[in-house]
């Protein structure tokens, strides 16, 4: 059984998504505000979390940027707000994906599934995988090697999956130390990587883009680190 948190302050939105989680036979604990929800992610654990974006005490924003700092757990950002800048500022946080209210419970429950059945198989053995110490991409028979900068700016992404980040956050994660990383330099960094991938027949992009906001790594299937 998967554990849903929910984050949400309308009580009767609440109880409409409570009961849709209960009937897909998810176990659910909801907060009606932001003020405890690291500490129930801690303790609780849950294996997604669904986040209002307005929230009392401490919004989801604060709320999923204080969660990244100790849980890759999945977020789905709730918001009444559909201006693209709003969504970027979730994603840019650390939200996996968002729904924008009013949003159909059915369709929620769908990308909820979606999200879990995809972090479950992450945490299986595939024919693709990544060894950070060789610098090597494996895929069954085939392998690709990376350059040391091209490794820093995966294992970024790859340790991470589905969370998107920034050109800004890469340049301040991935290359800490060095001075004459800039945007361009990534975005062909990017390019190599996905021309490097694509040789070893995955059939789809890993490294997928987030317009106006940055990259993240896509699980082909599944993955294995060595």
């Amino acid at each position: 059984m998967s554990y849903i948190l929910l984050v949400e302050d309308d009580l009767e939105i609440a109880e409409n998504v409570i009961l849709f989680l209960k009937a897909s036979r998810f176990e659910t604990r909801h907060l009606a505000s932001g003020e405890h929800v690291v500490s129930t992610v801690k303790d609780f654990e849950p294996d997604l979390i669904l986040l209002d974006l307005m929230l009392p005490v401490m919004d989801g924003i604060e709320c999923c940027k204080q969660i990244r700092e100790f849980s890759d757990v999945p977020v789905v950002m709730m918001t009444a707000k559909v201006e693209e800048i709003d969504r970027c500022i979730g994603l840019e946080a650390g939200a996996d994906d968002y729904v924008c209210k009013p949003f159909s419970a059915a369709e929620l429950m769908l990308r909820i599934k979606a999200i879990i059945r995809r972090t479950n198989r992450s945490k299986k053995a595939s024919d693709f995988n990544f060894n950070q110490e060789t610098l090597k991409l494996n895929c069954r028979d085939l392998c690709v090697e990376l350059t040391h900068l091209e490794s820093k700016l995966f294992s970024l992404l790859f340790n991470k999956p589905s969370r998107v980040y920034s050109r800004e956050q890469i340049l301040d994660l991935a290359y800490p130390d060095i001075r004459d990383i800039s945007d361009r330099t990534i975005d062909a960094h990017v390019k190599n990587l996905r021309k490097k991938i694509k040789t070893l027949n995955i059939g789809c992009e890993v490294v997928e883009s987030v317009y106006g906001v940055g990259y993240r790594y896509v699980e082909p299937v599944n993955k294995q680190m060595e």
